[in-house]
């Protein structure tokens, strides 16, 4: 299971009661298929942390992992061994801006 932590607005968009969800591991443990996973079992998610188009991740979105930014890495990026083994999660984080 690959456990995914998801910001607060986006947990309650989707109802969900706990900071975090865990999906069975897609049979390509990347970046975009774990995402893939998260919308396929949340459809209410599309399109909240990539663009549903292009599949970009959106803006103030940011993937964290084992203390990694993964932001900008492409979607094909093999998670580490322990978010595939389920010891830490891929965290998805709404970026503050402002001032």
């Amino acid at each position: 299971m690959i456990r995914v932590v998801i910001p607060f607005h986006l947990r309650t968009l989707a109802r969900l009661a706990g900071p975090e969800v865990c999906v069975e591991a897609p049979q390509s443990v990347t970046l975009g298929g774990v995402l893939d996973a998260v919308e396929a079992r949340y459809p209410v998610l599309r399109g909240t942390f990539r663009d549903s188009a292009t599949l970009q991740r959106r803006p103030f979105i940011r993937y964290f992992a084992c203390k990694e930014d993964l932001s900008h890495e492409p979607l094909d990026t093999p998670l580490p061994d322990a978010v595939v083994r389920g010891e830490e999660p891929l965290l998805v984080i709404g970026a503050m801006a402002g001032g």
